[in-house]
C-alpha cells in the first residue's frame, strides 16, 4: 500500500513539472486574501480568483477556456456563490443568480441580442 502511494504521488508530481505554467498563488497583505492564478497545460490561464484565510473561495472569480475566453463570471463569500454569476457558451450568455448557495434564478440572452461597442 505504501509504494502504490509513493508511486501516485511520484507520477503526480511529475506530471505536475510537466506544466507548461505553474499556478500562482500568495497572500495579499493588504486586503487579506490568498490571490489565486490557475493555468491550462497549453500556459493560458484557466482561473484567478482569492481565497480567505480559511482556505475558502471568497471574493470574484473568473474562469477561461483553453483559447483564453471568458466563460464564467461570479463571486463567492465564504465559499458559497453569491449574487449574479454570468457564464458564456458560443453565442450564449446565461445571467444566473444565487441566494445561499443555491439558484435563484437564471436568465439567458443571445449575443446577436447584445449591443456592439
Amino acid at each position: 500500500m505504501k509504494n502504490i502511494i509513493l508511486l501516485l504521488t511520484v507520477l503526480l508530481a511529475t506530471t505536475y513539472t510537466y506544466a507548461q505554467q505553474e499556478n500562482k498563488i500568495g497572500l495579499n497583505e493588504e486586503t487579506e486574501l490568498i490571490e489565486a492564478t490557475y493555468f491550462h497545460d497549453n500556459g493560458i490561464v484557466s482561473q484567478v480568483g482569492t481565497f480567505n484565510l480559511d482556505g475558502k473561495l471568497h471574493g470574484e472569480w473568473i474562469s477561461f477556456n483553453e483559447e483564453g475566453q471568458k466563460i464564467s463570471e461570479g463571486h463567492y463569500i465564504n465559499g458559497r456563490k453569491v449574487g449574479k454569476w454570468t457564464f458564456w457558451s458560443g453565442d450564449d450568455m446565461k445571467e444566473v443568480r444565487y441566494s445561499n448557495n443555491a439558484i435563484a434564478s437564471v436568465d439567458g440572452v443571445k449575443k446577436e441580442g447584445l449591443a456592439k461597442n
